[in-house]
Order: C-alpha cells, then structure tokens, then sequence
C-alpha cells in the first residue's frame, strides 16, 4: 500500500521559516499570516520544506487516499510555491492576481510585492471553502 512522504511533522515552524534568507522570510510570513486567517489553523510542517494549514482526507477514482494540508506553501530556490486545490477553477481571479505562474494546485510567486493581495486572499479563501476535510 502506498504510503504518503509527506506527513504533517512536530518540527518548528518558526525554525523553518527563520532559516530563510529575509526577503523570502518575509513572504513566507506574510503568507503564513494570510492563510492562518482564511483557513483558522495553525501552522505545522508537513514533511521537511512545507508548511501547511489544516488537514483534510483525500480519496482518488483510482483508490489512492492519504492526508494532506488544506492549504500550505514552501519556500523553493525559484519562487514560492502555494498549494491551493482547486486552483484551476480560479482562472478569472488568476488574471486579476498579477505576475505568477501556476500549474494544477501549485501556484508560483517570484515575490509577493509581485501580486495583488487582496485577489490572493480571494484564491485561498474560495479554494478552502470549495474542498470539504474529507474530499
């Protein structure tokens, strides 16, 4: 049976995110504050580079399940990934977002001065209201 690599951990979060470099710490804070307040959970890692909110069941047509954030992100070299689900239903919200990139769940920022914050709050909030904990 297949088992998930990505587990929520008891490791520090302010660790974690104090060990970046400043610009990208400071993102990662405003992130963290941001999807704090749209989901109410606090953050935890979830394997070694993610911090998540929340949790929530999923189960694949194929039989696939496991656990996994409702909403999290991970400071990567080439930007700042956020995994939102349902990210391709938001393409009007997308456009109005400002300059990223996104592919399935993932959503890329090079820098969070880069978008509009106000249409990012839009994303993660409709994306949390749209998943159900056991979807």
């Amino acid at each position: 049976m297949y088992e998930a690599k990505t587990k929520e951990t008891k490791a520090s979060v302010k660790a974690f995110l104090d060990a970046q470099e400043p610009a990208r710490r400071a993102d990662c804070k405003k992130v963290a504050a941001l999807m704090k307040d749209v989901t109410g959970a606090s953050p935890k890692m979830w394997g070694t580079s993610i911090v998540g909110f929340g949790s929530r069941h999923f189960r694949y047509a194929s039989g696939h399940e496991g656990d996994t954030c409702i909403l999290g992100f991970s400071p990567r070299k080439a930007a700042l990934t956020l995994y939102v689900p349902g990210l391709g239903t938001q393409t009007a919200r997308l456009k109005r977002l400002g300059k990223h990139k996104s592919t399935g769940g993932c959503l890329y920022v090079s820098r969070l001065a880069d978008v509009d914050l106000d249409v990012l709050r839009e994303v993660l909030t409709e994306a949390v209201t749209s998943v159900s904990p056991d979807s």
